[in-house]
């Protein structure tokens, strides 16, 4: 049980990290916000990797623990 519950989990963050990308793209395209997809997504990225950097030590650990997370 616990497996399927696992492989659901990893779908849907596959899932999602394929939708992120895939509106970055459509944001690189169509210039600024696209209206279907709901907000600006690279100023979005963008903040949140700057908050990242200036936490120093503590940002870069985040970031290391979710690049672990994501390429298991």
């Amino acid at each position: 049980m616990l497996d399927k519950i696992n492989a659901w989990i990893k779908a849907g963050t596959e899932t999602g990290v394929a939708l992120i990308a895939f509106a970055i793209v459509l944001q690189v395209i169509f210039g600024g916000t696209v209206p279907f997809v709901g907000g600006d997504i690279i100023a979005t990225i963008t903040g949140i990797v700057s908050q990242l950097g200036a936490q120093g030590l503590v940002g870069l650990v985040a970031a290391a623990v979710l690049y672990k997370l994501f390429n298991k």
